[in-house]
């Protein structure tokens, strides 16, 4: 089996076989990393920004939400609690959670450690540092992450994620990053490291779905690089072929030849289990890793297990089917992870641990669910950590801990 190129497998061999405590943090083979969006607020909370990615804010109310997976806050303080608009079938009024409050962010990281998740990447959404309200409540969120991650022994990345960026504004990204490293990021215990550099992310390059903007993404790359910073850049699907979710341009590949890791985006692109042998492994995995063994870099493939965003689209007044693609107790989301796997891939990023916007989510999830207008996805095939639980098995399998086998694991 392939390699990533950026790892010597006696190292992830011995590492494997030290106590958790001993791992060397800055090792990516054999782990599982997630996404962390970071951006649910709630009314009452310190942020002062009200309901914000649960709804439309003032208007937020059953009929009338984004997120289609109801989180389960069984084990969440009162303090953690923000009453929502929406009841439970007794009448009871059901709360909701907000990611500036630093015992659930804390909460959040405690559950990554014991569910084996290495590291998170958390979303800095470059749109929102030109807003002073936006970037305080971002600041606080990135704070709250950074203790938690120190204190729980989870590594932490900022993702800076371009999307809806003038490319014109592309500058405050690494104004941001410079910032951050004048204030000590680098020397924080818990931040990811790649080839013993800081390691900072780039998302959106090469998306038809904005403009190009290839000049400004090769001097936002070529300013980061010069930070002594490891980069990865978020990709399409179809970077190296440039069809379908890609642009169309012979500088696009010079370009992500500057980035030490590519991660393709696959959310969505996919929906049923067998189409992660079909599609993902043997036309997209399989031969992108291929080019990037040439290239000398790394690959870091993006697994997810379901999509649904039917309330989201309703408010955008789209229609969309709920749960739209089904997780299937977890079939689906196993699945990608053994193909990859297959396809040479030994460290995963699993999109996303909090994203119950667009369904994607593997916190604990389901349980009870509040009655109305606006359905939310059942769960209840599966405990309310299965996707959680399912995240270790997969580290598991990378690290040849379990089979590789077709069939999902037994709890």
């Amino acid at each position: 089996m392939r390699r990533l190129t950026f790892l010597l497998s006696l190292i992830a061999g011995i590492a494997g076989r030290l106590p958790a405590t001993e791992t060397p943090l800055a090792e990516l083979s054999g782990q599982v990393f997630c996404g962390y969006q970071g951006w649910f607020r709630a009314e009452g909370d310190d942020s002062g920004l009200g309901w914000t990615h649960f709804g439309p804010g003032k208007k937020f109310a059953p009929g009338a939400c984004a997120f289609d997976l109801w989180p389960d806050l069984a084990e969440f303080t009162p303090s953690e609690l923000y009453p929502s608009p929406f009841k439970f079938s007794n009448g009871e009024t059901a709360p909701l959670f907000s990611s500036v409050n630093p015992l659930t962010v804390r909460r959040h990281f405690q559950w990554m450690k014991a569910y084996g998740i290495h590291g998170a990447f958390l979303q800095r959404f470059a749109v929102g540092l030109n807003s002073p309200r936006q970037k305080k409540s971002m600041d606080v969120v990135l704070q709250n992450c950074l203790a938690a991650a120190k204190a729980e022994g989870v590594t932490l990345t900022v993702m800076y994620d371009l999307s809806g960026l003038k490319p014109e504004a592309f500058t405050v990204v690494s104004e941001d990053w410079q910032t951050l490293l004048r204030q000590g990021w680098a020397q924080e215990s818990c931040i990811q490291k790649f080839h013993g550099q800081p390691l900072v992310v780039t998302w959106g390059l090469g998306f038809n779905d904005r403009p190009a903007a290839l000049t400004e993404w090769t001097q936002l790359l070529q300013t980061l690089k010069k930070t002594a910073a490891s980069v990865m850049v978020g990709v399409p699907t179809y970077w190296r072929t440039q069809k379908n979710d890609a642009i169309t341009d012979p500088g696009l590949l010079n370009i992500i030849r500057m980035a030490d890791i590519i991660s393709p985006w696959t959310v969505g692109r996919i929906g049923k289990p067998e189409a992660a042998q079909d599609i993902l492994a043997e036309r997209v995995w399989k031969p992108d890793l291929g080019w990037c063994t040439q290239a000398k870099k790394a690959y870091l493939p993006v697994i997810f297990p379901g999509f649904s965003w039917h309330n989201l689209q309703a408010l955008r007044g789209q229609n969309s089917a709920p749960n739209q693609i089904p997780r299937l107790g977890g079939q689906f989301f196993w699945r990608q992870a053994i193909e990859a796997q297959k396809a040479g891939a030994d460290a995963l990023y699993i999109a996303m641990f909090d994203e119950i916007d667009e369904g994607t989510a593997i916190m604990k999830c389901g349980g009870r669910r509040p009655e109305g207008a606006s359905p939310f996805v059942d769960l209840s095939d599966v405990p309310t950590d299965h996707y959680l639980w399912l995240s270790e098995q997969i580290g598991k399998m990378l690290r040849r801990e379990i089979p590789a086998s077709d069939n999902l694991p037994a709890r």
